[in-house]
């Protein structure tokens, strides 16, 4: 004679459980991934603008900085913006901080971006 197990379909417990902590994630990459992206933008300009340091002066490299953070809604002011020539040689380096907006907390993520390139 054969034995049936039967099931109950016990276990739901779990994939409720795995569908908050993929919809925690998908919350959290909603949040974050733009900026991300945005801050990828900056970093891109900054390099640019240290390469084309022969050409641009110091208030044309803060300028362009500014108005991609301006344009990509960064709170980037010219206190974060640091240009330094020195030895033939220019450094650009962009420190700011940004707030990202979580239910109950918010995290200040911090970005760096420093380009450093010789000046033709």
């Amino acid at each position: 004679m054969r034995l049936r197990r039967r099931e109950k379909g016990e276990g739901q417990m779990g994939c409720i459980f795995g569908l908050i902590v993929l919809a925690f994630g998908v919350f959290i990459a909603w949040r974050m991934i733009p900026i991300k992206v945005k801050a990828a933008e900056v970093r891109q300009v900054v390099v640019d603008e240290a390469k084309s340091a022969g050409t641009h002066n110091d208030k044309v490299i803060m300028g362009n900085i500014l108005n991609k953070a301006r344009e990509d809604n960064l709170p980037i002011t010219e206190d974060n913006v640091k240009i330094r020539r020195a030895n033939s040689e220019i450094t650009v380096e962009v420190d700011y901080v940004v707030p990202v907006e979580f239910p109950g907390y918010t995290y200040q993520w911090h970005f760096n971006h420093t380009a450093t390139n010789p000046i033709f």
